[in-house]
């Protein structure tokens, strides 16, 4: 007998938010209309590209979109035969197993676990990769699709992008492949210039408010509209903002950021003491920072501001050192200084964000 294939809930879902539904289970996409009528002419007019490119920041809808698509797919094909917002009933035996994880058509790729070490692995390795040929070799059941989705591909190491390169180079036919991105331009040219493209941009403060009325009812407005201007424009940090101290740790991200030139070293000393006694505190306030400094980065970007190479290489090396104390378990305090230093040295060489 064949080894039962795994079902995607046994692996660890890093971009689930406790609390609340996953991606896979969630139908209502919110605020990104135009890029879904793209998908959807793209695929009710028989014409889908074999690879998705799905670009924008953390917690904005890239899973959600990859989810809708692969359930229309796998529900219709590449035809008319569904709604023309790619919407699939809740109970299509499809829909169903897609938000079960168990569909035999849909392959997740993610960080897995390190059978050494027992942690999440800091990237999505090589062997990871290769699960495609395998998957995508298989018959697909009363002529159906493929779908894998890779969440995210900025997580694949160098080995593992070589190897979907040449996947890419040689695509299945009646098969779909959706890369999510939060930072496409460290994808490979070559990867990116063999897919279609689909950019989400951050919400309306607004549109977040409303999301959070729905999904957190018991925030009050005022917080309601404290929290979506924090989580600029993603509705995913809005609710992780919304629990626990998520809005004293944005807070405090920000302050980091304001005070560049002149940091309060013991502050955040004491800041890095109380994020190693709160739990998820380092990993959190690492996701605010970046969250934080994109934003900065995208809005000095559209003003045409120079020297935004030094900010995004301090971006890179703050990502890399919260990755590093997650892995290694390091001192948070040590972390939080580096941090400091990083976003100290780019404002000395590139002004302010």
């Amino acid at each position: 007998m064949a080894p039962r294939r795994p079902r995607e809930t046994e692996t660890p879902e890093p971009d689930r938010i406790p609390g609340y539904a996953h991606p896979r289970e969630t139908p209502r996409l919110v605020g990104h209309e135009a890029v879904l009528a793209r998908a959807a002419l793209a695929i009710r007019s028989g014409r889908p590209p074999q690879a998705w490119l799905i670009a924008g920041p953390p917690g904005i809808g890239k899973a959600t979109l990859a989810y809708r698509i692969a359930r229309y797919l796998l529900a219709y094909g590449a035809s008319d035969k569904g709604a023309a917002d790619l919407s699939v009933p809740s109970n299509e035996a499809a829909s169903m197993q897609v938000a079960a994880g168990s569909h035999p058509g849909l392959l997740a790729l993610r960080r897995s676990i390190n059978q050494k070490t027992g942690k999440l692995m800091t990237v999505i390795s090589v062997d990871e990769v290769r699960r495609l040929g395998g998957f995508f070799g298989m018959t697909s059941g009363a002529g159906g699709w493929r779908i894998a989705i890779v969440d995210t591909a900025d997580d694949m190491n160098e080995n593992a992008a070589n190897a979907l390169l040449k996947l890419l180079e040689e695509p299945p036919s009646r098969a779909g492949l959706m890369l999510l991105a939060n930072a496409p331009g460290r994808l490979l040219p070559t990867i990116r210039s063999r897919c279609q493209r689909l950019d989400l941009r951050p919400l309306d403060d607004a549109l977040v408010a409303a999301e959070l009325a729905r999904l957190v009812p018991q925030l009050s407005p005022a917080k309601r509209a404290a929290v979506a201007r924090l989580a600029g424009g993603s509705i995913g940090l809005a609710l992780q903002l919304a629990g626990g101290e998520g809005v004293m740790l944005a807070e405090e991200a920000d302050k980091l950021i304001i005070a560049a030139a002149v940091p309060d070293v013991p502050a955040l000393i004491g800041l890095g003491d109380r994020l190693a006694r709160t739990t998820d505190g380092i990993d959190s306030f690492g996701t605010f920072l970046q969250q934080s400094l994109t934003g900065r980065i995208r809005t000095r970007a559209h003003d045409a501001a120079p020297h935004l190479d030094r900010w995004l290489d301090c971006l890179a090396n703050i990502e890399a050192s919260f990755q590093r104390t997650d892995a290694l378990h390091l001192d948070p305090r040590t972390t939080v200084l580096s941090a400091a230093h990083s976003v100290a040295g780019a404002a000395r060489r590139a002004g302010p964000l």
